[in-house]
């Protein structure tokens, strides 16, 4: 199995960590590679609410369902990665392996749009791990809460790099038929070689844009996140893709530039070295003059894009192309005014 991360990185809330002696195994190489593939493990998940709440003004959305935490397609450059400290977990190899089942998912989304205070607005999947990402196959909780979505003729948006979403076709075609969902495919270079490395368990550049064409052609409204661009690595292609994701029929494209915070940064950079070493050294120059000489930066209106000369240039060049294949259009609005609220599971109507 092939991992995104090799390192089992501290968790940063706490004070004790463990680091193997692998020089005493040199002869166990059962062992060692046990180690290095590790088993993907689900773990079941209390929480007693499915629907978050986002308040930053970076972010398209307000609303997020993340019916996994932790993702098996193990990209090095995941945003979402620290996000596992905060589970007792860490986020290297643990973030790729030991995967966090919402399995009341499908209920506490009944239970949310049930509440007398919920005003319709969208709500996305996922705002952080992929919702179609390979643990949907067995749990199904993605296409469940579809189902609740549609019953309560609410609102929603997808964001996903797997091809999967076309298992759940039918249902995103009636929900389009009342302008009632948006879909986002994440397409980060067309070179499936490059994109096998970066994201080792997710659908091949041709099966997104496959799904794309897919998507479009059912009437669903579909853009491209060309998310992230990695400076040195894969802009260079941003004319490419944004050609390929007009000629599969997306209506709008947009970016994101490589961030690294916390624990990404050391993942990201074992990555680059065991996989793309000749290209460490322009890569992470040219990131640090979009992040003002640093790797990372959380300023609210720039870490989604960058600054300086070299975030400047990919800035100028997707709005360019982006014009040029008629991509910068926006996505049609959404219809709020369908929403119904769900019966309760008894079926007994309320009185008041």
């Amino acid at each position: 199995m092939r991992h995104g991360s090799h390192l089992d990185l501290p968790n940063r809330f706490e004070s004790i960590h463990h680091e193997p002696n692998l020089e005493d195994l040199e002869w166990d190489q059962e062992h060692l590679r046990a180690t290095s593939n590790r088993k993907i493990e689900y773990i079941d998940d209390a929480s007693q609410s499915i629907v978050s709440e986002n308040s930053s003004p970076d972010v398209p959305f307000r609303y997020s369902i993340n019916p996994y935490r932790g993702c098996v397609h193990a990209c090095s450059y995941c945003y979402a990665r620290p996000g596992h400290d905060y589970l007792g977990f860490n986020a290297g190899l643990d973030f790729e392996t030991k995967i966090v089942v919402k399995r009341d998912a499908p209920l506490l989304f009944r239970k949310f749009l049930c509440s007398e205070k919920w005003k319709p607005e969208p709500i996305t999947f996922s705002g952080v791990t992929d919702c179609y990402q390979p643990a949907e196959r067995k749990f199904r909780l993605t296409r469940q809460c579809l189902e609740v979505a549609w019953e309560c003729r609410q609102p929603i948006g997808m964001i996903t790099k797997n091809a999967l979403i076309l298992r759940d076709l039918e249902i995103l075609k009636k929900l389009a038929a009342e302008n009632l969902v948006h879909v986002y495919l994440s397409i980060t270079s067309l070179d499936p070689d490059l994109a096998r490395d970066m994201e080792p368990r997710t659908s091949i550049p041709s099966a997104r844009l496959r799904a794309v064409q897919m998507l479009a052609e059912s009437g669903i409204p579909v853009g491209v996140m060309t998310a992230p661009i990695i400076p040195g690595l894969n802009d260079s292609e941003i004319p490419q893709l944004l050609k390929a994701a007009k000629e599969a029929g997306a209506r709008t494209a947009n970016y994101i530039l490589l961030r690294m915070p916390l624990a990404v940064e050391p993942v990201f950079i074992e990555w680059l070295r065991r996989v793309r070493p000749n290209y460490e050294e322009r890569v992470l120059g040219r990131i640090r003059a979009a992040r003002g000489g640093k790797l990372n930066s959380s300023v609210l209106g720039e870490r989604m894009v960058g600054t300086g000369l070299i975030a400047e240039q990919i800035r100028s060049m997707f709005r360019v192309f982006r014009q040029k294949y008629g991509l910068d259009s926006e996505m049609p609005p959404y219809n709020c005014d369908r929403f119904r609220t769900p019966l309760p599971k008894s079926g007994q109507l309320r009185l008041f």
